[in-house]
């Protein structure tokens, strides 16, 4: 954005960056010196709002169990392409399939066949262009793909209901690459995963119990024995079951170990005793990805993300991995192993300041690394490294004394004391910020704003303890004030100008922008809800009533909110949460608002929002308000994601200042005229005119 001014800003910087290191209030030095480092950057040039919109043109990449292959999915002008690629380099890309919905992807284990899942569909397709049976996925049959099937050379694992009269069963099949079907489990509970032995036998499963999740071993005649009962938001995913009796897993079962609280590789052994595998030696950070070998079934590498990503080895796998994390300093690796020594890796180099993933294949033989899957036609469009803001991992001290952690994006160039701050609120609650990519957050930044990104207690990401440590307390309360907090932490750090500090976010997020400008007008100018619940009491009661999770089996989410005292069915909790929501409030709402919805969301109820605005509108209160007709919960196709993007720089712009808005094209310019339900003074140049 400016010319380069001292070698030691970008010296420094690159010293924060090549250290991973949590900022705590203490080290407040450390955020200082971070943004100066930042502020003698040159200053980054204005992008185009297209380029924060994740890139497509590469949907996934997998790769084959013996290493020597790299399947992948390929956006191509019109249509959705599979690729197959050799790993040794030594022939060209050769396409499977020309036109496909297919979103992910998995390898048969004997490497001949492909699963290719979509949204409504699971497709088979040989690797030498056999086409194999397709499979309806939902419907009334609740059909869905549990995993691939470990135990047979071509097969995958499928949960689908069967009607028994007025009552359900759940099954559990096993269907080949040629579409033959095999019962393996039928059973009056809804099981959410399954361990196969070496037979294909089904030696363990989980399901939920109707007001409880619990994991079973299956007994010779297959009756279940409970080894362990979990609690809300207590998760398993079973990996692998071992020959001594063993089952490999990932997941926060109860455990009285320091950390025992987080996600991380378990082992529960032939007595079911269990034993933690790995865990983050920060202490810190759930475990977000484990690698298994797809031969022997032995863990390999385990990442975490929730704070500085990282990724470490395990077992005999310590050495290779760390011979490729040295190779990527400071950066977040995912990683793929094929089955044996002299197999490939497939690594994806990831980053804040990375859109779209980098793509590489390491061999192990040699210690070469090769970049792949970067010709123009997939890189097209992606932003300059340079161009983008770094983020730092913060954690702060809430006045109740408990450590918050969050993330704080610094644009390049820009003197944050004197710049506008933007509160980022994630969705959920039950979510959190992770360690990379984040469009929004990064389109804010190429327009000059700090943005500050709050895990606040309650999110997901730092143990279970973490996300109980809310107490229920989502309305005006804890929840919020470590949030405000947060912003007033940054701001007493000299960053950001407090006299221009708004408030964005989605969903929950929404929901909390409501009540920042709500309840503390004095510190958020402006805001701007994406799908929000004015009403968290009502919000809640109506998803699992009648929303999206109305009709599914699982109806584990009504004892975790139970457990998170935000059961809404409670009259007390009910009652709580609507006496301090926006909407009951809205009278104290005079700041400037733009709500954006989705006509056919089921996560929040787009009558409920319209309720709010209609409120509002009558109270005389500034709101604007824009609905995708036919959308769901999120923005999902280019235009309406890019009116999402140009409508909060329009408010934050006007109310915050910024650079000049980037004027919309001819097509979005046509949808936000016909999509903006009510506009206000912002986008009286782009409502619909009445007609005449």
């Amino acid at each position: 954005m400016t010319t380069f001014r001292t070698l030691c800003g970008t010296l420094a910087l690159c010293a924060l960056l090549l250290v991973p290191r949590t900022l705590p209030a203490q080290e407040a030095e450390g955020l200082r010196a971070a943004e100066a480092a930042q502020r003698a950057l040159p200053r980054a040039p204005r992008l185009p709002r297209t380029a924060f919109l994740e890139n497509r043109l590469l949907v996934a990449a997998a790769l084959s169990p013996a290493g020597d292959a790299v399947a992948y999915l390929r956006e191509q002008k019109a249509s959705r392409a599979l690729w197959l690629l050799p790993a040794s380099g030594s022939g060209k890309a050769r396409m499977l399939v020309g036109n496909t919905q297919a979103e992910q992807l998995m390898w048969s284990r004997d490497g001949r066949w492909l699963f290719l899942r979509a949204p409504r569909e699971l497709t088979i397709v040989g690797i030498d262009g056999r086409s194999g049976v397709r499979v309806p996925l939902g419907g009334t049959e609740r059909r869905r793909v549990i995993k691939l099937d470990p135990s047979q050379p071509a097969a995958v694992l499928l949960g689908e209901r069967v009607a028994v009269g007025k009552s359900e069963r759940w099954c559990v099949l096993r269907m080949d690459a040629r579409g033959r079907r095999t019962l393996l489990r039928e059973d009056a509970r809804w099981i959410h995963d399954i361990a196969l032995d070496a037979q294909g036998r089904i030696v363990a499963l989980a399901r939920f119990e109707g007001d409880h999740d619990a994991l079973y071993r299956i007994r010779p005649g297959g009756a279940l024995h409970e080894v362990l009962r979990l609690r809300p938001m207590e998760r398993l995913e079973l990996l692998a079951a071992r020959d001594d009796g063993s089952l490999l897993m990932a997941g926060n079962p109860a455990s009285t170990a320091p950390g025992g609280d987080l996600r991380r590789v378990v082992r529960l052994d032939a007595n079911d005793r269990l034993q933690t595998v790995h865990q983050d030696p920060r202490g810190e950070a759930d475990l977000d990805e484990v690698v298994v070998d797809p031969g022997t079934q032995q863990p390999l590498a385990a990442s975490y993300r929730s704070t500085v990503a990282a990724t470490y080895g395990i077992g005999d796998a310590q050495a290779v991995v760390a011979a490729i994390v040295r190779r990527f300093p400071g950066r977040d690796i995912g990683l793929q192993a094929g089955s044996g020594d002299s197999a490939h890796w497939l690594v994806s180099e990831r980053a804040p300041t990375l859109r779209d993933p980098c793509w590489y294949l390491y061999d192990p033989k040699n210690g070469k690394l090769r970049r792949i899957l970067d010709d123009p036609g997939i890189t097209v469009g992606s932003p300059k490294e340079t161009a983008l803001a770094r983020k730092l991992a913060i954690t702060y001290t809430a006045s109740d004394g408990r450590r918050v952690h969050g993330f704080v994006l610094l644009p390049p160039g820009v003197d944050a004391a004197n710049a506008p701050l933007i509160a980022q609120v994630h969705g959920g609650p039950i979510n959190h910020f992770r360690a990379g990519y984040d469009g929004v957050a990064q389109f804010l930044a190429n327009r000059g704003y700090v943005v500050f990104q709050s895990n606040f207690r309650g999110s997901t990401g730092h143990g279970r303890a973490y996300t109980f440590a809310s107490n229920g307390d989502y309305g005006n309360g804890r929840v919020q004030k470590d949030i405000v907090e947060g912003v007033r932490w940054l701001l007493a750090q000299g960053i950001g100008d407090a006299a221009r500090v708004g408030i964005v976010g989605h969903s929950f997020g929404g929901y909390s922008t409501l009540q920042g400008l709500t309840f503390q007008p004095e510190l958020f100018k402006v805001g701007v809800a994406g799908s929000p619940p004015p009403d968290l009491g009502w919000g809640m009661r109506w998803l699992v009533q009648a929303g999206e999770q109305g009709d599914l089996p699982d109806r584990s989410l009504k004892q975790t909110l139970h457990a998170l005292s935000l059961d809404a069915t409670d009259p007390a909790v009910f009652a709580r949460l609507h006496a301090q929501s926006p909407l009951v409030n809205a009278a104290k709402m005079r700041r400037p608002l733009l709500l954006m919805a989705g006509g056919a969301d089921r996560t929040v109820a787009i009558r409920s929002v319209i309720d709010y605005v209609a409120t509002l509108k009558t109270l005389g209160n500034p709101v604007t308000l824009l609905v995708e007709p036919n959308g769901g919960h999120s923005p999902v196709d280019p235009v309406p994601r890019e009116a999402y993007l140009f409508a909060m720089e329009v408010m934050l712009q006007r109310h915050l200042g910024g650079p000049p808005l980037e004027s919309p094209g001819q097509r979005l310019r046509a949808y936000l005229r016909e999509n903006l339900r009510l506009a206000g003074p912002e986008f009286g140049a782009l409502a619909k005119r009445p007609a005449r």
